[in-house]
């Protein structure tokens, strides 16, 4: 748009907004189409189950997987073509499995919420360990979508949000299987089976029940669901590419497996309740068990297969500096050391204090 020479500032300010208004979805699309996106990337999961591993392996980058401590950011960046600006994807991950599920508050923003398509999250579950399995999704889930949940009310409260319902992702189109007996997560999910190396040595039965319900959490949630191994390099270059749909929205894989003696790889919307069948269980019958909704019922027999570990007895390390994995002697010796001074001092000043005579 040509501006004259006289026009002020504010003439060529008030022009361009009346010139944006007046533009038409159809441009405003093209524009959008052209300009480079930022997305944001949520890794959360199992405690050492392998979420730096598939980052690192996302981002092309040869090094040695660290613990993560607490919850760490990078980026990576990718070209649409020549001489193009980068779309940019925001990476975030979570440390410590549910102990620092809290933390999630950070990488969940207003803006990332706001915006369609913007944040997605990748849970990583290590099929090595079943026991834990459940308690690490469910902790870990509710308090993401709790948290999206929260930024959403707050976008209503403040007339932000475009209309008063909540977000579900794009992926269920109208047409989505059992879409009246799911509960969709408010943000694209990606759920990744960690350990498959491990887990295809499990006992054939043990195997159907853990493949069955995570393809039914992953129904159930809306997500895509699949299974790697840092061993196997046909897995990881699949969650890469899924990954990589979440990240700078190319195309998402579409290839299908359900066969619990290979790693499953299944999209979202590409599964259904009558695919997967009923929960396995030879013992009980369900209909005995007394459950509130259907996530509940597989809760209950999955329990049966895999009884969780003793939450009374695990004690959860909210912080990160008293966690075995991290510890460093020579540092704690003194760290000790300073922590018995300062109970000193405050028991001295707490004396000093109590004999000090107060004017009546």
């Amino acid at each position: 748009m040509l501006s004259r020479s006289s026009d002020t500032l504010w003439d060529i300010a008030a022009a361009e907004v009346r010139s944006r208004e007046s533009r038409t979805d159809e441009e405003d699309a093209e524009e959008d189409a052209h300009s480079p996106t930022q997305r944001t990337v949520f890794f959360m999961g199992s405690k050492a189950g392998g979420k730096t591993t598939i980052l690192l392996r996302f981002l092309d980058r040869d090094e040695t997987a660290k613990p993560t401590l607490a919850l760490e950011y990078t980026f990576g960046r990718r070209a649409r073509g020549h001489n193009t600006p980068k779309d940019i994807a925001h990476l975030w991950e979570l440390g410590g499995g549910i102990s620092l599920s809290d933390l999630v508050q950070i990488p969940i923003t207003a803006d990332n919420v706001r915006l369609d398509s913007s944040l997605s999250v990748v849970l990583v579950l290590d099929l090595s360990k079943p026991n834990v399995l459940w308690e690490t999704m469910e902790r870990l889930l509710d308090s993401a979508r709790s948290h999206v949940e929260k930024v959403c009310a707050s976008h209503q409260k403040t007339g932000e949000s475009r209309s008063g319902k909540q977000r579900v992702p794009q992926v269920l189109h109208k047409d989505y299987p059992d879409r009246e007996l799911i509960s969709p997560f408010p943000v694209p999910l990606l759920i990744v089976g960690s350990k498959f190396d491990i887990f295809q040595d499990f006992d054939s039965e043990k195997r159907k029940v853990i493949c069955k319900t995570l393809r039914f959490i992953a129904h159930f949630y809306g997500a895509s669901l699949i299974f790697t191994s840092s061993k196997l390099e046909a897995t990881m270059s699949k969650s890469r590419s899924f990954v990589n749909q979440l990240a700078f929205g190319t195309e998402r894989p579409k290839s299908i497996s359900t066969d619990p003696s290979k790693p499953l790889a299944v999209p979202a919307g590409f599964d259904s309740l009558s695919q997967i069948g009923p929960p396995v269980t030879s013992d009980v019958d369900i209909g005995t068990l007394h459950a509130k909704n259907p996530l509940d019922l597989w809760k209950k027999v999955f329990e049966r297969v895999f009884p969780p570990e003793n939450i009374k007895e695990r004690k959860e390390l909210k912080d990160p500096a008293k966690d075995p994995q991290y510890s460093e002697p020579l540092i704690d010796s003194i760290r000790a050391q300073k922590d018995q001074e300062l109970e000193q001092y405050k028991r001295e000043q707490a004396k000093s204090w109590k004999s000090l005579a107060l004017d009546p």
